[in-house]
């Protein structure tokens, strides 16, 4: 039995977010300006008793039976394509968990979250993502604690889009100090235990094409969903002077120009699972493939056209959101044991790690599940290693235990390897 490994921020984005393109406009309301709280306008014109409460669709919108692509945002593509060394927007971000259904465990976080031009070396824009406390200052959470380095194709391998689903509205809001023709989408699936989630995009990204025009976005969890929300805000945003600048290392990548195999072992076979980490014109791409003999010779992650693609600003949103964790490293398993620091072997790697055993399977039946964790998540031996592999489990089998104690496998996977797949 091959245990499901932990989701990543990617890979859950991934589940709900399928590759079609952004908005469109119609015709304009009254000026808006954006909530710091939770995304849901509050109108400048218009006394504060008039407005729906939030969270709440206007009354005369009605939701569309099924998301559909609008035009394409002006200027996206040419603006990439026309990235300067400089270019950048900052958003401040908050996100709180805990609390519902009987958990009475609480997280919160807030600060400000920056994405930057560092360096353009066609065909590559290099972004340079930076969480900070409103002062500026490092967060001490794990997954936010460091830069992160973002390689990004100005050109495609296919063309990219996001369905905008929800309830639509045209708007005029004020943030940045600049008033933006915009659109908002409400999409609540609370009803179904489900999040709802809020979008503002504008119409025209312009200097917002690092985000697809992002203005303002946030999700509130309900039902089996759990407690809590997240939110992204822009406050900030700013044209470069150009030049060509120097391409940041890929020490501590987001997870796009890089790749990392994973042997899985079920029923007492084997095979290699590569996943190949891009980034396009906005979007971040992610491709699973098992690898053949004549794969393993080849250059890796050579081809994306079959790549799911989640747009960058939804995968920064569920970052914020995975920031909370983990509270403890490593993460608390149930009924497991103290963990123990061992070594393990990643290919040409020999990473320190923590070892935790705990008890698995049901009454009567003695199984035990062997997990190991980075000893140290930023330690230099993983150099280059993606966040979603540094941060999940590098190796995770289930073992059976016969009547005389011995361990035999049930299944499992480990991380074999790892690296850039840049040119």
């Amino acid at each position: 039995m091959l245990r499901k490994p932990t989701a990543s921020f990617l890979s859950r984005s991934t589940l709900v977010c399928a590759a079609l393109l952004l908005g469109a406009g119609c015709e304009s309301t009254k000026p808006r300006a954006v909530s710091p709280t939770d995304g849901v306008p509050v109108s400048q014109n218009h006394p504060a008793e008039e407005q729906p409460p939030p969270g709440t669709p206007p009354t005369e919108a009605t939701p569309p039976t099924s998301p559909t692509p609008a035009a394409p945002q002006k200027g996206h593509a040419s603006s990439w394509q026309n990235a300067r060394v400089g270019d950048r927007v900052v958003y401040a971000f908050s996100a709180s968990r805990g609390g519902g259904r009987g958990n009475a465990e609480t997280s919160a976080a807030a600060g400000m979250l920056s994405v930057e031009v560092s360096a353009v070396e066609g065909p590559w824009v290099w972004l340079t993502l930076a969480f900070t406390s409103d002062s500026g200052q490092p967060l001490e959470l794990p997954r936010l604690a460091h830069k992160l380095t973002v390689p990004v194709r100005t050109d495609t391998s296919r063309t990219l889009e996001a369905p905008r689903e929800g309830t639509q509205t045209t708007e005029q809001p004020t943030a940045a100090g600049r008033t933006w023709e915009a659109k908002r989408y409400l999409r609540d699936n609370r009803p179904v235990d489900g999040p709802l989630e809020n979008r503002l995009y504008a119409l025209d990204a312009g200097p917002l094409y690092l985000t697809n025009g992002l203005l303002d976005a946030s999700t509130t969890m309900s039902g089996f969903g759990g407690a809590g929300s997240y939110q992204l805000t822009l406050t900030e945003f700013r044209q470069g002077a150009g030049g060509s600048g120097k391409a940041p290392g890929m020490e501590w990548p987001l997870g796009p120009g890089t790749y990392f195999d994973r042997e899985i072992e079920t029923d007492g076979t084997k095979s290699v699972l590569r996943t190949c980490l891009g980034a396009e014109r906005g979007f971040v791409l992610r491709q699973e493939t098992t690898l053949s003999a004549s794969d393993k010779n080849a250059p890796p992650c050579q081809d994306f056209s079959q790549a799911s693609g989640v747009p960058l600003e939804e995968v920064l949103l569920s970052f914020v959101w995975e920031g909370l964790d983990p509270k403890q490293w490593p993460p608390a398993i149930p009924n497991a044991a103290p963990p123990t620091r061992e070594s393990l072997a990643a290919g040409a790697k020999q990473l320190s790690v923590l070892q935790v055993d705990s008890r698995e399977g049901a009454e009567g039946v003695k199984q035990v599940g062997t997990r190991t964790f980075l000893a140290n998540p930023w330690d230099k031996s993983a150099d280059g290693l993606s966040q979603e592999a540094r941060f999940s489990t590098l190796s995770d089998f289930l073992y059976r235990v016969t009547p005389k104690g011995k361990r035999e496998s049930m299944g499992g996977s480990k991380l074999t390897g790892w690296g850039s797949w840049l040119p």
